[in-house]
């Protein structure tokens, strides 16, 4: 059927020590099945970029499986702090380059437009630069404007080996639709080598066709579809699902030190088979099921 395939298939193309690109912000459109299906399955030492660290991006870190982060900050908003990644840096087994949400958002853009370096005035002056310029100075540099002879900040582009995209609705080709926000995902998708989709519904490709000026990830960029509903739990899918806030604050109580975090993983990530598994420990389908989107209001 296309390039459907299971979520646990599509984690296992997913070698040790690549680049991974996350679609996720704060605790909104976490791959959160995706971050722990990585964790189960053992894989270790990646970098994971994103605009605005999420929640996928910190349990990935408490599971053992980054080595480096490149991202612009985050947390999880009213639910505080992303105390696996905080952790991570302070102790020193997390490497971390911290950029402004905008100059992430254009190093993916760079990479999307297969540009060598990109622009950029924002960073100028920012102790964010100094720190970059101390830690990563392969990443930024400085040129001569040709027709004004001024001194350019430039940004070195990004160039994920994967983007795992969580959306809405997707074909079995991987033609895929986001609805409401969508940051820096369509940019993170075309700047990657190849694009990972998981669906909360899939539909035929005459569906899509229908409404192609919905298409933000053509899917010939794409080379799995995982269709995989409330795979985001418990952060939150606009027009599919609300956040489990009972749920995050359990995660974030947990994941303050470290025997709390591997606890958590013992019972939802390693305690369970599969992401089936997961949704019935946390509630089954009543728990889901109030959860569910408002039809008109989207959460």
């Amino acid at each position: 059927m296309g390039k459907v395939v299971s979520i646990a298939e599509a984690v296992a193309s997913v070698p040790n020590g690549v680049h991974v690109a996350l679609s996720g912000f704060a605790i909104a459109r976490s791959a959160m099945a995706f971050a722990h299906e990585v964790i189960r399955q053992g894989i270790k030492g990646l970098t994971v970029s994103q605009c605005v660290a999420a929640m996928d991006a910190d349990i990935l870190v408490g599971g053992g499986a980054v080595e480096r982060i490149v991202y612009g900050g985050g947390s999880r908003g009213r639910f505080g702090q992303h105390h696996c990644i905080n952790r991570g840096i302070e102790s020193g087994t997390l490497i971390a380059e911290e950029y402004s949400s905008l100059s992430m958002a254009f190093r993916y853009l760079a990479g999307s437009l297969g540009l060598p370096f990109i622009p950029i005035r924002s960073l100028r002056g920012s102790d964010i630069l100094q720190r970059l310029q101390e830690t990563t100075p392969s990443e930024v540099s400085t040129v001569d404007d040709p027709f004004t002879g001024d001194d350019w900040l430039v940004l070195k582009p990004l160039v994920p080996d994967v983007a795992v995209i969580q959306v809405q609705v997707a074909d079995s080709e991987g033609n895929a639709v986001i609805f409401g926000a969508r940051w820096e995902n369509e940019e993170q998708a075309k700047a990657s080598k190849r694009v990972m989709i998981i669906t909360e519904r899939l539909v035929d490709t005459e569906t899509i066709r229908r409404s192609p000026e919905q298409v933000v990830i053509p899917g010939f960029r794409v080379s799995h579809v995982v269709h995989l509903p409330f795979a985001a739990h418990p952060t939150a899918v606009y027009h599919a699902y609300d956040y489990d806030a009972e749920h995050i604050r359990k995660y974030a109580e947990a994941s303050k030190t470290p025997e709390g975090c591997q606890k958590y993983l013992d019972k939802y990530v390693y305690g369970v088979e599969d992401h089936w598994g997961y949704l019935e420990l946390i509630g089954g389908v009543k728990h889901l099921n109030d959860l569910t989107a408002d039809p008109d209001l989207g959460y």
